[in-house]
């Protein structure tokens, strides 16, 4: 049986640049000639993406996708969670809804995971010249090892060779690595190959007695220091603690996004983050929502009931209202439209207590939650200007009212959305709206704002450059030598 050669690149801690490291080494192989599958066997985010084989997975593994130049599928992210409190979350699992479980719960089930975790590997190896697999978190994080699933369970059970990637901009990143090396256990130490430095800024140069300390510490060998790259951070981001790489601007024109607890696919903002004109703000907690804001934009959330609430304790119920009375633009993006209206009803308790709360009454619609989720990806023209607008819906619930017959956007000919009667409040369940050039372009000239900003050449070019950087200062030609050395080591296993 042939062994497809595969890595995985596993971090000293979360937000070490997995992610984005597995996608420049992507997009790397592909030029090289090499079909190259990504994979995150467990992942925890609440930017998810729709796959052409209508499930969810992590935005990540999306992106990871098309630098690979591959359409997304689910078996690319098997298990995903989507925490929706700060003790439990929906669980996803080869793209489709598992159900809603406490922290302790999964711990308990996830071993029963791994099943369907092998066989998307497997199911990926097979179509691949070689698969490069990210890690989740840390595997330092010993008192999460029973059962994993996420870093070296899986690597034991898949027998893949492992990098671990090391976070200097964190501070103690030494500390880290030889840490990490400590707590691992033998058989876990066998399956790491090398190591690598990720984030540096400055001369490399100063960091040689780091690398050679760390070597020396853990018998690992480098596989070199990756500098920081400010381009890295036009990708679209997976957790919300990326939301500060929003670019700032001397624009005047203020875009206010509140950042909810439970914010989700956020990255529907990141052309806007990307414009000249504008100035995206997101605001934190505790902080008013700016007066001098042109327009403010409620993002999606896991859970919209519970973002609702969240959004009056913060008062910003209060400084939205002011904003539309000024004659700010306002527009509700999936569970934000849900929240715009006038109620929310939820009868069965799919994203909450059963129930009926009132909206923010801002559109005159209601919606009603429902157990069906719809993951979709979608065509469709903006209303007002004719635009195509490519997409995806990945909610719960059926909005409907007065404003909806004023649609913002038609869907596969059916309309979606609702346009308050001023033309001010819209609100639309279409992620992935303003990726789309024409349809950002028509959005901003009517806030007077001009754009030229072409939006999927940028993150190509930011693709092309992540690898260019990543050939440049890692030894990639030993990376692939050691995903190869898979097939030798099952070799010798049989």
């Amino acid at each position: 049986m042939t062994i497809t050669p595969a890595l995985m690149i596993q971090g000293t801690c979360s937000n070490a640049g997995k992610s984005t490291l597995v996608a420049g080494l992507c997009r790397s192989l592909v030029r090289r000639g090499l079909k190259v599958a990504p994979f995150k066997p467990q992942n925890m985010s609440n930017n998810a993406a729709v796959t052409v084989d209508g499930g969810e997975i992590g935005r990540a593994q999306a992106v990871q996708a098309r630098a690979a130049k591959l359409p997304p599928t689910v078996h690319m992210n098997p298990v995903l969670l989507k925490p929706e409190t700060d003790t439990g979350a929906q669980v996803i699992v080869q793209g489709k809804r598992f159900g809603r479980l406490g922290a302790q719960h999964f711990l308990d089930k996830k071993a029963a995971l791994l099943p369907h975790v092998l066989d998307s590997f497997a199911r990926l190896a097979r179509e691949a010249d070689i698969v490069l697999v990210e890690g989740a978190g840390s595997p330092a994080e010993i008192n999460l090892r029973a059962g994993d699933i996420a870093n070296m369970g899986f690597a034991q059970a898949a027998n893949v060779p492992v990098v671990i990637a090391g976070d200097i901009e964190r501070g103690g990143v030494i500390a880290s690595l030889a840490g990490t090396h400590l707590v691992l256990d033998e058989a876990e130490r066998a399956l790491v190959a090398g190591y690598l430095i990720n984030k540096f800024r400055g001369d490399a140069r100063l960091f040689d007695h780091g690398l050679t300390a760390i070597t020396e510490l853990t018998g690992w060998p480098s596989l070199g220091v990756v500098p920081w790259l400010p381009s890295a951070a036009l990708l679209p981001a997976e957790d919300a603690v990326d939301l500060d790489r929003a670019q700032a601007s001397a624009a005047k024109r203020i875009i206010a996004v509140p950042m909810l607890a439970r914010i989700a696919n956020f990255d529907d903002l990141d052309p806007l983050g990307m414009e000249p004109g504008v100035k995206l703000l997101f605001v934190p907690p505790g902080t008013p929502i700016p007066a001098e804001a042109d327009v403010v934009i409620i993002p999606g959330s896991k859970s919209t009931l519970g973002d609702l609430a969240f959004l009056r304790a913060q008062g910003w119920d209060i400084d939205i209202a002011a904003h539309v009375r000024r004659g700010g633009h306002l527009l509700g993006l999936c569970g934000g439209y849900q929240m715009l209206g006038r109620s929310i009803a939820d009868p069965d308790g799919v994203d909450g207590a059963p129930g009926t709360v009132e909206g923010l009454g801002l559109l005159d619609t209601v919606t009603i939650m429902q157990g069906d989720k719809s993951t979709t990806l979608v065509h469709g023209a903006h209303v007002a200007t004719g635009a195509p607008v490519d997409g995806y819906e990945i909610h719960l619930g059926r909005t409907e009212g007065p404003d909806c017959a004023r649609p913002v956007v038609t869907i596969d000919g059916r309309p979606d959305g609702a346009i308050s009667s001023d033309g001010r409040v819209q609100g639309t369940y279409l992620h992935g709206l303003f990726t789309n050039d024409e349809f950002r372009r028509a959005w901003l000239a009517d806030l007077g704002i001009a754009s030229q900003l072409a939006y999927e050449a940028q993150i190509e070019a930011a693709l092309e450059a992540l690898a260019d950087h990543l050939e440049a200062h890692l030894d990639v030609d030993r990376m692939i030598r050691m995903a190869r050395s898979r097939q030798s080591t099952n070799a010798s296993a049989a």
